[in-house]
């Protein structure tokens, strides 16, 4: 098709593939009017209109002007027109997700000038790529594939679960700033945490639902960042509260934010070096699919699991009743939760069968140990601890309160004490008796002939 005019603005010729369109486009104060309307909403979504709106005044021959002119002369006709390009477009070969976009600029573009078509104009059932989630060991491959920056921005995403717009947005004006990570500590060109998983906070501007929300980063996640926090310290940079997380590799630009095509194309790279064809956004899915077995494990409440994604909900409606905070107590209680799904979403994380098999051997070995040591029986403990707290125990806190109970016991005065396998021999001759090895490693002795306190 051949250059046109964009009717009431002056500007004429829109240029083919996209050479100054945008700037184009913006020149007419209807078209600007309309993507602002949409920018309110979503920078992303006003700039997918724009460029699809060009790009299909291009295919069709019309200016944006054009559009309306017709569709308020004739809806009927315009309408007829309108099916008929699209199924000029399936012809082409054009994919149904594609042909979806372009009509939604189009319906964006005329309601916003007044012009509902009537029309149910069906664009086919969108394709949406057949993707495996990856196993931890294909996360671990691609992380190591991976330079400093785009391994942080890919931990993010599988451990923190946020959207790569989180780090940076469309235009690179804002993203996750440091101030954002308030736990983490810069200290002498060293980086710390002070406690993990470290919690992140999403500020509205970022998130996709413009709802503030918070979730929390894993040790793993954690290394990682730490790793290219200090190197970009040990390059010169400075940072402070208002550095972003996601930095470009030169100082001179270390006060603006990487745009989301950005973070995603250098993800991607990494992801075909490591020789896989994932979308960038699989490794949120990712992190959700974990959250779920979590759940479905009883490790993590679902709304909880919900809110660490960044969907609305009833911990999301509670946390902005409380404007932008909740108790504290409640806070520990939901990182506990994340701490408990660490080992499902760490890249090296075992299987959850051979992890339940080690625990419940651990268990049975300080079960042994308070019996043959005290002559007590740890599971009566247990189930004075679980009276008190009216549920039942998890695997985690029953190892805790045995070793406590344990330790408790050891301390109180009796010829007992915990030597290593080198001083055995020694403490044999001297008199004393083997007793246990414990899982530290310690082995257990007591005078002979004395009893168990």
């Amino acid at each position: 098709m051949g250059s046109y005019t964009i009717l009431g603005s002056g500007i004429t010729d829109l240029p083919k593939k996209g050479e100054g369109r945008r700037e184009r486009l913006l020149g007419d104060p209807s078209i600007r009017r309309w993507y602002n309307n949409l920018l309110r909403g979503s920078t992303t979504t006003a700039e997918n209109r724009l460029r699809t709106l060009g790009f299909v005044c291009e295919t069709w021959g019309k200016a944006p002007e054009d559009l309306l002119t017709s569709a308020k002369a004739e809806r009927e006709a315009f309408e007829d027109e309108l099916s008929d390009f699209i199924d000029s477009l399936f012809r082409k070969g054009e994919r149904a997700d594609n042909i979806s976009n372009k009509l939604k600029a189009i319906k964006s573009w005329l309601e916003f000038n007044g012009i509902r078509l009537q029309r149910k104009i069906k664009t086919g059932t969108s394709e949406t790529p057949e993707e495996t989630v990856p196993s931890h060991e294909e996360l671990a491959r691609l992380f190591r594939f991976c330079p400093p920056r785009e391994r942080v921005a890919a931990a993010f995403m599988a451990f923190a679960g946020v959207r790569p717009e989180v780090l940076g947005n469309y235009t690179g004006t804002d993203g996750l700033k440091l101030s954002d990570l308030p736990e983490l500590k810069i200290k002498e060109g060293k980086v710390e945490a002070e406690t993990l998983p470290m919690k992140v906070n999403v500020r509205r501007s970022i998130s996709k639902g413009r709802n503030n929300y918070f979730t929390f980063l894993s040790s793993e996640g954690f290394n990682y960042l730490k790793e290219y926090l200090e190197g970009r310290l040990r390059d010169g940079e400075v940072l402070g509260l208002d550095s972003p997380v996601i930095g470009h590799k030169s100082v001179r630009y270390s006060n603006s934010f990487l745009r989301t095509t950005k973070i995603g194309y250098g993800i991607k790279v990494c992801i075909k070096a490591a020789g896989f064809s994932w979308r960038p956004y699989i490794l949120r899915a990712y992190c959700d699919t974990q959250f779920d077995i979590a759940e479905s494990r009883g490790l993590i409440s679902h709304p909880w699991r919900q809110f660490f994604m960044g969907h609305k909900g009833d911990i999301e409606a509670r946390y902005s009743t409380n404007k932008g905070r909740l108790p504290p107590e409640m806070v520990e209680e939901m990182r506990g939760a994340y701490r408990k799904c660490e080992p499902l979403l760490s890249s090296s994380a075992q299987p959850m069968e051979q992890m339940t098999i080690v625990k419940e051997a651990k268990i049975e070995t300080l079960k042994s140990i308070a019996k043959s040591l005290f002559g007590i029986d740890l599971l009566e403990v247990k189930v004075a601890r679980e009276r008190e707290a009216e549920r039942e125990l998890t695997q985690d806190e029953t190892i805790e309160l045995f070793e406590r109970e344990i330790e408790r016991r050891r301390e109180q005065p009796d010829p007992q004490m915990m030597v290593d396998e080198g001083e055995l021999d020694a403490h044999l001759r001297d008199g004393w008796e083997y007793v246990a090895t414990l899982p530290s490693g310690k082995i257990l002795i007591r005078k002979q002939g004395k009893g168990s306190a």
